[in-house]
């Protein structure tokens, strides 16, 4: 279940990210100075940061609150942010 104000900004982001990684590709293509080129790559990172913030909040308001609240699956809850936790840091 995703909520819908989120899922219409995540699909935004994503929009954005597709069209910067296009402009990444063509200027590598194009053998732009390679300062220029890192500073794309790195704008399309903190991009998909924010994308991943979007995906994650509609996860925690969404599946994790139910999670929370129904008898027995607040352990699988704690399980998949410790999860998340884990790949984010790695």
């Amino acid at each position: 279940m995703l909520d819908q104000k989120l899922k219409q900004r995540a699909v935004h982001r994503a929009k954005i990210i597709a069209g910067q990684l296009a402009g990444l590709v063509k200027a590598i293509e194009n053998e732009e100075y390679c300062p220029t080129l890192l500073g794309q790559s790195l704008s399309i990172q903190r991009s998909l940061k924010s994308l991943d913030a979007f995906i994650l909040e509609n996860h925690l308001r969404t599946h994790v609150r139910h999670q929370m609240q129904s008898k027995g699956d607040d352990e699988k809850a704690v399980q998949e942010l410790i999860k998340v936790y884990t790949l984010s840091h790695k």
